[in-house]
This record gives structure tokens, C-alpha cells and sequence, in this order.
């Protein structure tokens, strides 16, 4: 009885004390593993190629997401995944700290980096499934903006704040390279340690699934699996969300090169306490305030009369790289005006797709894991593109790269305008004639 009136408590607790916190524990191992790391390996002298390739690799946990959700779907709770995560990935990111005084730092750095991405994609799971579970569809809407916001808030500590403390240490406090990340991997080890043991008291408790035959569970893992791809238009819906990220996959490995590289190499020639404040932080900020009005936006007007706008936020303003490569601005003002303007489109046009995906794709019995499904294939998205985009821009250059990258904006903006919806903007199934 105790057990029970405590967990409904912590159901009624509301869902600004956990949504941000939960999304910014998601967001801060992705963001250190996917660049940050790029920023660190350029800085311990590994080349761009290297760097592009190896890094992008990182994201394929989360583009596995699908085989880890079949067995969390049966096994355990949403919570105790969140927490123990969490924990996990403080503990390796601590192991960090002590691999990168090593000669092959490299190699084991990226083994452990592995580790943690297939820490942070399980929590991911579990922390979108109890965001679909405790939340209805129009709270989902209202806090998608918080979703969001939280998620990239990581951004402005990691690849902001920590960025520029790296240049700082070095720059101001006598610290070589090495000693200086060390630090910055330490901060980040001690800060999911802390949010663990936060969420341990203050996220909803869900029920574990009950047990049974291992025959019953593997029917019900293949159920899962063969649901998913009964739904109507899941192939429409999975092209749309592979194209929606594809250009940003391409570009989300470069720019950081491109902005730390020399003018000589066609770079712009940031340090790293330039680029963690323009680039981190400036342009995260406001990432947060356009996800945060396209929360709002989207609640208001629906998903359906707005998505396309939404595509064209998202993906317009990878011209400002473009424009970057072809004048080479050396203001600072200029930089931070051209990256403030890309993010917050990045950010509003970003919540279109995360509520396309809960609202269209995951609704029905399995929400946890056909979301899981359907981020998987985001990720891909991003991973794939990104995996080339060292090699294609080291051979074309620059300037070449980012007009590659704008034509490869435009099946998104064909696939959006004709996209068919599933359900209303009440959650609701639509009717179709026969």
C-alpha cells in the first residue's frame, strides 16, 4: 500500500521538475561524444579525416536503438534504466580521464566513448518512454519546447562552457593539451553522476512488465518488431525522417573543423575559447529559444499546417557556412550573427521532426520502442553522411563541400510538402474513405 501511494506521488509530480533534467542528461553524452571529441581530437593532433570518420561511428549506438528497445520493452523499468545509465556513463567518462595520457589515447578513448554511446542510447530510450507514457499528446506538444531546449542545453555547458575552459586551462592556467581535457572529461563524469542520483528520487516509477516464459517474451519482442512496419505509410514516414537530418549529417562533423581551421586552409581560425562562446554557447542559446517558440508555434497552429516551415527552418540556414567559406569573415560579430541566426533555425525547425515521430509514428502499443525505431533511422541519417563528410571535404574543399551540402537539402523539402499524416493534431486516427 506504501509502495503504491508513494509512486502516486511522484506520477503527480510536474513534469517541468524532470522533463529538463532528463532531456539534458540525454543531450550531454551525445553532444561530448559527437563535438566535443571532434574539438578534442583536433586539439591531441589527429586529422580531419580520422576524426570525421571515427567520430561518426559513435552515433551507431543510437542507430540501434530498435534491437536494445525489443528487450527493454520486456525487461525491467523506464526508471531504473534513466538511472543506471546515467551512472554508468559517469563512471567511463571518469575511465577517460585516465586513458588520455596514453600513447594509443586514440584507440581506447574511442572504446570507451563506444561504451558510453551505448549507455546514452538506452537512456535515451527509456527517457523518451516515460515522456510518452506520463504525458498526454497535447502536454507532449507544450513541453516539447522544454524537450528540446534541455536536450541542446547540454550544448552550451559541453560544447560552449567546457570548450572554452579547455582553451582557458591551457591558455591562462599553464596546462598542457592533454591535462586540460582530462578536466573537462572529469566535469563531465561528476555531472551525470549527479543528475543519477536526482533522478533516482524525483522521476516517475513505472511498473515492470510482468514475467514469463521466455517463449512468451520472444513472441512478444517479435510483435514489436512486426508492428512497426504494418503501420500505415511507415515507409513514407521512414524516407521523410532518413532526408529531414541528412544535410545536417553532413555538416555536423565540419563545421567545428571548418571554424577552428586556419584562413590559409580556408577555415575561419576560432580558438577554442572563440569557438565555445560563439559557437557552443551563442548559438545553443539560441537553438533553446527557437525550439521553445516552435513548441508553442506547433500547439498553436498544429503539427500539419506548419511542417513544412519547419523543414525549411531546419535546413535554409546551412547557407551560413556557405557564405562562411566563401567570404572567410574575420569579425567576431559577423561570426556570431551568422551562427546565432543558423541555430535558432536549427532549433525551430528541429521540434517538427521529434513531434512528427511521437505523435505520427509512435501512437499504439509499443510507443517506447516504435519511437526507438524511428529515431534509430534519424540517427542513421546523421551518422552516414557524416561518416564521408571528412573524406568529401578534404576533397573538394570548403566552399565546394557546403554547396554539396545545400543541394542535399532539397529532397527534404519535396518529401515534407507531400507527406500524408496518420493522425489529427488531437492524436486522434484519421478517417479514410474506402
Amino acid at each position: 500500500m506504501q509502495q503504491n501511494e508513494n509512486a502516486s506521488c511522484q506520477k503527480k509530480i510536474n513534469p517541468i521538475h524532470w522533463v529538463p533534467t532528463v532531456y539534458f542528461a540525454m543531450g550531454l553524452p551525445l553532444i561530448s561524444l559527437n563535438l566535443v571529441s571532434v574539438v578534442m581530437f583536433k586539439d591531441l593532433g589527429i586529422d580531419n579525416k580520422s576524426i570525421a570518420f571515427w567520430t561518426s561511428w559513435l552515433l551507431l549506438p543510437w542507430s540501434l536503438k530498435p534491437i536494445f528497445s525489443l528487450v527493454m520493452e520486456t525487461f525491467g523499468t523506464k526508471k531504473k534504466y534513466v538511472v543506471f545509465t546515467e551512472l554508468i556513463s559517469a563512471v567511463l567518462f571518469g575511465l577517460i580521464v585516465f586513458a588520455l595520457p596514453l600513447p594509443d589515447f586514440f584507440s581506447v578513448t574511442l572504446a570507451l566513448m563506444g561504451a558510453i554511446a551505448i549507455s546514452g542510447s538506452t537512456h535515451d530510450i527509456a527517457g523518451d518512454g516515460i515522456y510518452l507514457s506520463e504525458l498526454d499528446t497535447t502536454t507532449q506538444s507544450r513541453y516539447s519546447g522544454w524537450q528540446g531546449a534541455f536536450y541542446n542545453l547540454a550544448k552550451v555547458l559541453a560544447n560552449g562552457g567546457l570548450v572554452f575552459l579547455a582553451g582557458w586551462l591551457i591558455r591562462s592556467m599553464n596546462l598542457t593539451i592533454t591535462q586540460s581535457w582530462q578536466t573537462i572529461m572529469f566535469i563531465c563524469a561528476v555531472i551525470l553522476f549527479l543528475v543519477g542520483i536526482y533522478h533516482w528520487r524525483v522521476l516517475p516509477t513505472d511498473e515492470p512488465k510482468k514475467t514469463g516464459s521466455f517463449r512468451d517474451k520472444t513472441q512478444e519482442l517479435w510483435e514489436v518488431f512486426i508492428s512497426f512496419f504494418r503501420k500505415k505509410f511507415i515507409w513514407i514516414y521512414l524516407v521523410f525522417i532518413f532526408l529531414y537530418r541528412f544535410a545536417e549529417g553532413l555538416v555536423m562533423k565540419i563545421v567545428p573543423l571548418f571554424l577552428k581551421d586556419a584562413v590559409e586552409k580556408g577555415g575561419i581560425g576560432l580558438t577554442n575559447e572563440q569557438y565555445g562562446l560563439v559557437y557552443g554557447t551563442f548559438g545553443t542559446v539560441a537553438f533553446i529559444i527557437g525550439s521553445i517558440s516552435a513548441g508553442y508555434y506547433v500547439s498553436r497552429f498544429g503539427l500539419k499546417k506548419v511542417l513544412f516551415s519547419l523543414v525549411c527552418m531546419f535546413n535554409i540556414p546551412f547557407a551560413v557556412y556557405l557564405l562562411f567559406a566563401v567570404f572567410q569573415p574575420q569579425q567576431i560579430s559577423v561570426i556570431a550573427l551568422g551562427i546565432v541566426g543558423e541555430y535558432f533555425g536549427y532549433g525551430f525547425g528541429f521540434v517538427g521532426l521529434t513531434l512528427f515521430m511521437m505523435q505520427q509514428i509512435a501512437p499504439g502499443k509499443y510507443q517506447m520502442a516504435h519511437y526507438a525505431f524511428a529515431n534509430s533511422l534519424m540517427n542513421l541519417g546523421v551518422m552516414l553522411p557524416g561518416m564521408i563528410s571528412g573524406y568529401l571535404s578534404d576533397l573538394v574543399g570548403y566552399k565546394m563541400f557546403f554547396i554539396y551540402v545545400m543541394v542535399a537539402t532539397i529532397p527534404a523539402f519535396l518529401i515534407t510538402y507531400f507527406i500524408p499524416f496518420t493522425y489529427d493534431d488531437s492524436g486522434k486516427r484519421k478517417k479514410t474513405l474506402s
